[in-house]
């Protein structure tokens, strides 16, 4: 008997990738994803089934939000036991908040989650796009043993595969828009697919999905800069119904010692405020004490952010104060990676 040919869902949520260009106006216009195999007939040498979702209308990387996160969760959730693995096409822009949402939406995930998406649009001569979504389905159909070998939300970009919580966007005009700098690709596409067995998380298969769609909204970044002013920190930490802050400090995670800034940071951790500290770089983590111009923080009551990306952190506090009642236990989920998205050494 023959073996059951992969199955895949290709969810269009909007972006660059999904523009084509209308020959009566010359214009850029969202493809109909149902007709995918006009643009990259390539796909049909896959063997796959593959079937596309859109999401109606198509929703700019720049308009994504926590309901759009909510509506593709979803999505996979109506829809996960049907197919082997799923590719999300979306805009680069805020890809890594979306993908990092997700990682956290969905527990004792055990099927690959793979964004993608492109610099130039998919019916352009020059794209990018045909090679990330090629790899990008060829990988969220991958097994090994009858089990998915990529079982994470991920990000697949220029010919890498990376934990889609560990990713930002880090360059705006190039193919390799991505790194992942505190954490290494889960593979590497060359001439073959190099899977990086090591770095991939494996769920418990006896455990089901969990999905969760409550997301708390009420948190805000707060970025130190040399010249920050008391009304500037003051108007951002005492926001109406606020619950929580991302702040990014200067390297290992560093801030002005000053002592209205000390005494502003205080009054709003007593006040009920959860502050979470992250650095500014690209790589490296947090580390407060190591200088005297973190211990305050800490002394404080400041929470470590360890080597998060801010776009993980902020997403993880939309998570966790969406679906846990006791600021002790937020803390304490704070301290502890979830979904891979920190190092805690």
């Amino acid at each position: 008997m023959p073996a059951e040919k992969p199955s895949v869902l290709i969810i269009y949520t909007g972006g660059t990738i999904g523009m084509v260009t209308n020959p009566e106006t010359g214009s850029l216009a969202p493809l109909d994803f149902s007709h995918i195999s006009r643009e990259v007939p390539e796909l049909n040498k896959f063997g796959f089934q593959l079937d596309a979702i859109s999401f109606d209308p198509p929703l700019d990387s720049s308009d994504i939000n926590p309901e759009a996160w909510i509506r593709l969760a979803n999505i996979l959730n109506e829809n996960y036991h049907l197919y082997d693995g799923f590719v999300v096409l979306h805009g680069t822009d805020t890809m890594s908040y979306s993908a990092s949402a997700l990682s956290f939406m969905l527990e004792n995930q055990y099927k690959p989650v793979i964004f993608t998406g492109s610099q130039l649009p998919i019916g352009t001569l020059r794209t990018d796009g045909k090679e990330n979504l090629i790899t990008a389905i060829e990988i969220a159909a991958a097994k090994h043993n009858g089990y998915s070998i990529v079982p994470e939300v991920c990000i697949y970009f220029e010919n890498k595969l990376f934990r889609g919580n560990r990713t930002r966007k880090h360059n705006a005009d190039h193919f390799n828009a991505f790194t992942s700098d505190n954490y290494p690709a889960l593979a590497h596409a060359g001439i073959h697919l190099r899977y990086n067995y090591g770095a991939i998380h494996n769920p418990d298969k006896h455990l089901k999905l969990k999905i969760y769609t409550r997301l708390e909204t009420n948190v805000a970044v707060l970025k130190v800069f040399p010249g920050i002013t008391r009304q500037v920190t003051d108007a951002i930490l005492n926001i109406s119904g606020l619950k929580a802050i991302v702040l990014e400090t200067f390297g290992t995670g560093n801030a002005p010692t000053s002592d209205w800034f000390v005494e502003l940071i205080k009054k709003a951790i007593a006040n009920g405020l959860i502050i979470v500290n992250v650095t500014q770089c690209d790589a490296g983590m947090v580390d407060m004490g190591r200088y005297d111009t973190s211990i305050a923080l800490r002394d404080a009551g400041v929470v470590s952010g360890y080597d998060s990306t801010t776009e993980a952190m902020l997403t993880k506090l939309m998570f966790l104060l969406g679906n846990k009642s006791r600021k002790e236990e937020i803390i304490a989920c704070l301290n502890r990676s979830i979904s891979g998205e920190i190092s805690v050494f």
